[in-house]
């Protein structure tokens, strides 16, 4: 199927009017993708694209279409500017999210897995989301000395 990002219908975009802090464009939603998402996310200025977290499975791949920022990856702040690709591989608990410190909007061209299975780790808030289940766990509630060996207690 063949769509244009100019004539999106509005259900293909969580914030048609961009009154919150990111617009996204679900561009293969709207194109009918089924293994890969493909978004354009706008970031307004002193915001920040999403929470800082990793993904288990999802492999990511982003690309700076307008604007500069920070790429927060693994605790670094990298600077990033209109261009520069950004390739997220699954599981290599690659924390990451960007921010707009600047006065013009950040748009980033955002292509990934689609995971089911997923489980996504949110360091600043010490939490994991398991996908497939909805549920949020607190990583500081962990259970002293377990073992996963059936034969040890």
């Amino acid at each position: 199927m063949v769509v244009n990002i100019n004539e999106l219908p509005r259900e293909y975009t969580d914030d048609p009017d961009f009154q919150t802090r990111i617009k996204t464009l679900l561009i293969g939603d709207a194109a009918g993708s089924e293994k890969l998402y493909v978004n354009i996310d706008f970031v307004k200025p002193g915001s920040v694209s999403t929470k800082y977290h990793a993904h288990s499975q999802q492999e990511e791949f982003f690309l700076i279409m307008s604007g500069s920022g920070i790429l927060r990856l693994n605790g670094k702040e990298i600077p990033v500017k209109t261009g520069d690709a950004v390739s997220k591989p699954a599981g290599k608990g690659s924390a990451h999210q960007f921010i707009n410190n600047t006065s013009e909007v950040l748009q980033i061209l955002d292509i990934g897995t689609r995971e089911k299975d997923d489980i996504v780790t949110y360091p600043d808030e010490g939490t994991l989301y398991v996908k497939n289940r909805k549920l949020v766990f607190h990583l500081g509630d962990h259970i002293e000395d377990w073992v996963s060996e059936p034969d040890q207690v």
